[in-house]
């Protein structure tokens, strides 16, 4: 089921030598599903921040402006993808924006694919885990760059200064993202009470395309997925990644393209709990690094995802 044509991707994330985060869970997955990606490493680090220890080095906006320049040199700087997620640097991001607005000069039909990565809700307080500085890039700078964004509900909050404590504001909101630039819209998860109780979490997605009489249409889903209890690192970074690859693959179809991404999600996250639980032994919680995404083990699910997480069209 390869792309017909090279489908190439520009991913500029952060590397780990041990584990799965940034390039190292969206990578794998891409290729398996057929595309080219080339890899830009915003940081090269041991392993991720969430163990004890970690050490590494972080790449500045002066040698990422380095390696495209290299790119461009020899002519090779045509995309079909932008992917980038987790930044810490304000610079950093803003000559992000510069390359993919210079992409898109190349190739009009570029698509970037962008996770707003700034925080988390923990027992309903949200708060941020990267600098306050980067807010105002992401909202006036990269999200009008973006076609396609994957915040949870903290950062769509941010993003739009809206509080959403009901589907409807959410959809108010998802709106509000769209008249900003990105034409689809995925709500990654978020604290809305599931019809199906509270072990399952919800995500929402909204694609609205200008038809060739001029007409906006929207198409919005709402999804349902068993929550997993264990903090997982990583799995942003891998469900942006599958979700650049199902909206290629079914690029009118948003309901299909989640629904294969929260499933693929899914199947991964059961694999990895499952593995952790036993690696740590009975009554043992698991540690960080028992806890790391078993991408490599689910490459059939990723390739090819069993359905177990259906969309609901709204």
């Amino acid at each position: 089921m390869e792309p017909e044509r090279e489908c190439r991707v520009l991913s500029i994330q952060s590397h780990v030598v041990r584990g799965y985060v940034g390039n190292k869970a969206a990578t794998f997955p891409l290729q398996v599903l057929g595309f080219e990606v080339d890899t830009v490493n915003s940081v090269q680090f041991s392993n991720h921040t969430g163990y004890a220890h970690w050490k590494g080095q972080v790449l500045n906006s002066d040698e990422l402006h380095e390696l495209y320049e290299g790119l461009k040199l020899n002519n090779v700087n045509q995309y079909d993808y932008v992917l980038t997620g987790y930044t810490r640097d304000t610079s950093f991001l803003a000559m992000v924006v510069d390359i993919v607005q210079e992409l898109k000069q190349q190739n009009s039909n570029l698509v970037y694919v962008c996770d707003p990565v700034m925080g988390d809700k923990w027992n309903g307080e949200g708060s941020m885990y990267v600098p306050k500085d980067l807010l105002p890039v992401y909202r006036d700078k990269v999200v009008p760059v973006a076609d396609i964004i994957t915040p949870n509900q903290f950062e769509a909050e941010l993003l739009t200064g809206r509080k959403i404590r009901t589907e409807k504001e959410a959809l108010e909101v998802m709106d509000m993202l769209h008249a900003m630039g990105p034409e689809t819209v995925v709500i990654t998860s978020s604290d809305l009470q599931a019809s199906l109780g509270n072990n399952y979490l919800i995500a929402l997605g909204s694609h609205r395309k200008t038809k060739a009489d001029g007409t906006k249409m929207t198409q919005r889903i709402r999804m349902e997925s068993p929550k997993v209890d264990a903090v997982f690192v990583g799995t942003g970074d891998l469900f942006a990644a599958m979700l650049l690859a199902w909206t290629h693959k079914h690029p009118n179809n948003l309901k299909v393209a989640c629904e294969k991404t929260v499933s693929a999600m899914q199947h991964v996250l059961q694999r990895t709990i499952k593995s952790a639980k036993a690696q740590a032994g009975e009554g043992n919680k698991p540690n960080s690094a028992q806890l790391e995404l078993r991408i490599i083990q689910s490459k059939k699910d990723i390739e090819n995802p069993d359905i177990i997480v259906k969309a609901t069209v709204l």
